[in-house]
């Protein structure tokens, strides 16, 4: 009797641990891998909302220009020559002046 109460307490304690476990790898799971993902969409998003025209940007294919109009989704982009690019907003990525200030 003592020894059938004492394996199911074991059990029991087995189920417990494997729950803490699962619950630990979902944590650190979500720390090291969503949060911050989650954290860099929100400052892309942010960048692109706080654009205006004149701003100088790079996009996600190397290229270099200055904003020259605005729509919502999309923005025209003056490069070397008076070239004018239309570009969807989600392709800029960085503020080049922002680039030149870490050098």
């Amino acid at each position: 009797m003592l020894s059938s109460i004492l394996l199911q307490q074991a059990g029991s304690n087995q189920v417990v641990a494997q729950i803490l476990m699962l619950v630990a790898i979902v944590g650190v799971f979500y720390f090291f891998m969503i949060r911050p993902q989650v954290k860099k969409q929100k400052e892309a998003k942010n960048f692109r909302e706080s654009l205006s025209v004149g701003d100088k940007v790079i996009t996600m294919g190397g290229i270099y220009g200055k904003i020259a109009e605005m729509s919502d989704q999309t923005v025209i982009l003056e490069v070397e020559g008076k070239m004018r690019l239309k570009i969807d907003k989600s392709a800029l990525v960085k503020d080049s002046s922002e680039l030149m200030q870490q050098k």
